[in-house]
């Protein structure tokens, strides 16, 4: 039986007060009263709640894209995922966008979290050590495209199902792309 880590307990703390609290008025004290660990414990894993927010969007990513290239996982069915990810922590990823100073550093950071990961696949799955740096920037406009969208129709701008916005997600990929992703 596999037990939660600390930080996987914290980040579900946070989680919790997030559906009854904005963002930007949950304290590390709330946090860690809420699970019943102390404020060593949380800042022994975390700097601060967006660093916790950021490591559990990491994990949220890395879980999804772990998956691309086992038994009949395709890029489609990623992109999918991610979407319906989004579309479950509608809320949550709506409460982050609109209650935190760091409205535009969660964008970034989610760019970043997802370009590392496009590019760590990309690498994995076509047995290559390194891109060229034209193949790098298509990964970087891709992901900087598709988090802005993402973060868009997470509030609210536009009505559609996830499997639209994937649909979207997967017509969107630059053509250079195409020939690492197909695989």
């Amino acid at each position: 039986m596999k037990r939660k880590t600390s930080k996987e307990i914290l980040a579900e703390s946070f989680y919790e007060l997030s559906k009854t609290k904005e963002i930007d008025k949950i304290t590390t004290k709330d946090i860690v009263e809420n699970c019943g660990y102390s404020p060593a414990t949380f800042y022994r894993q975390f700097r601060d709640k967006y660093d916790l927010i950021a490591w559990a969007y990491s994990e949220a990513v890395s879980a999804i894209m772990d998956q691309v290239g086992g038994e009949e996982y395709t890029w489609k069915e990623t992109l999918l995922d991610g979407a319906r990810l989004f579309m479950k922590e509608k809320e949550y990823l709506s409460n982050l966008l609109l209650h935190t100073s760091g409205h535009d550093a969660f964008i970034r950071y989610m760019t970043d979290v997802n370009y590392k990961a496009l590019r760590k696949h990309i690498l994995k799955t076509n047995d290559i050590k390194e891109l060229d740096d034209r193949t790098d920037l298509y990964i970087r406009i891709y992901c900087l495209g598709t988090v802005n969208l993402s973060c868009e129709w997470i509030l609210g701008k536009y009505d559609a199902a996830p499997e639209e916005i994937a649909e979207v997600y997967e017509n969107s990929v630059p053509q250079p792309l195409l020939e690492y992703l197909e695989r």
